[in-house]
């Protein structure tokens, strides 16, 4: 008898664990591919949006002229000069935003950053497996401090960007699948970002693989589950300072024509599993998401439907007995 009991307890602690965690994180982490929540922009809107007001004072300039950019060389520790080809792409945005401060972070100069003003984070950052994990949380921190654009160093741009500054806040959605990181922008001191900031260090695990772990301990991953934590708190009538903004910016056939950015060679941090888990992650999941998510839904109508017509039936047969077979 103290067997079998221990065999339900367990079972039951199972079905606990699946239901209760398993199952809500499973969730949790196949939503993150899904439809997002919050405002969506694209560059034609805003672009449209900055013209027929260009002259008058009807907005507030809430994003400073800065464009941070970083570049840490961990496959040449020390040499601070970056590749011709990203210097190049750099080179449009000086052009095109010549009264904006461009700043360049390299390895030494981002510890250095992180260090005086976060110093509860250098643990942390120092002790993340995978270089670009320090690439990626140090963008957040950049853009609460001092506010401004960040891009990265494979993305340049094609006309000023003064037309974003009039947004509190925004990031890039490539229209499938997460959320990106690549090009950000905010006021200083923006509540997601504080929100981002914070959970840098809860979210700091080893994922098994490098792709799962770059992606979500401080990815685009953890940067779209983050934005669902931030839009399932915000209030309906939330201060437009507090909002942040999606900046269409799809790369497929019939996306948003792009107004304010290019897009150069990127792949500087790809690991082994990052080709296959990246058609996984971009392809598979949003169709999966689409396409089949919905057929257990389906299914259980359907069965639900027939069980009842079948208790109906059995129900209906009023006055007769279930004789037994005699042959």
């Amino acid at each position: 008898m103290r067997l079998r009991s221990l065999t339900a307890l367990l079972a039951l602690l199972s079905i606990v664990l699946l239901v209760g965690v398993v199952v809500p994180g499973v969730l949790r982490f196949v939503h993150m591919f899904g439809a997002h929540p919050g405002p969506a922009l694209t560059q034609e809107e805003i672009e449209a949006a900055y013209n027929s007001t260009r002259g008058e004072k009807t907005r507030p300039q809430r994003i400073p002229k800065i464009i941070h950019q970083i570049f840490h060389n961990w496959k040449d520790p020390g040499n601070e000069s970056i590749p011709s080809d990203w210097d190049e792409v750099r080179a449009t945005c000086k052009t095109h935003n010549p009264d904006f401060e461009h700043r360049l972070w390299t390895e030494s100069a981002s510890r250095e950053f992180i260090a005086e003003n976060y110093p509860w984070f250098l643990k942390t950052y120092d002790g993340y497996k995978f270089p670009v994990q320090r690439i990626d949380s140090l963008r957040y921190f950049l853009i609460l401090k001092f506010g401004g654009i960040y891009l990265d160093l494979d993305n340049g741009c094609s006309r000023d960007l003064l037309p974003l500054l009039y947004y509190p806040s925004f990031l890039i959605d490539g229209g499938k699948g997460t959320l990106s990181n690549n090009i950000i922008g905010a006021r200083p001191g923006h509540p997601f970002w504080q929100l981002i900031v914070d959970s840098l260090i809860p979210w700091s695990f080893y994922y098994i693989l490098p792709y799962f772990t770059i992606h979500y301990a401080s990815g685009q991953w953890f940067v779209t589950a983050i934005w669902n934590k931030y839009f399932s708190r915000m209030p309906a009538d939330v201060d437009e300072e507090d909002n942040i903004y999606r900046v269409m910016m799809d790369m497929g056939e019939g996306g948003a024509r792009w107004v304010f950015f290019t897009q150069g060679r990127g792949g500087s941090w790809d690991n082994w599993d990052n080709y296959f888990f990246s058609y996984i992650g971009n392809v598979m999941v949003p169709w999966i998401v689409r396409n089949v998510l919905w057929f257990p839904v389906v299914g259980a109508v359907v069965f639900g439907g027939l069980y009842w017509l079948r208790g109906r039936s059995v129900r209906g047969m009023k006055g007769y007995k279930v004789v037994a077979d005699m042959a």
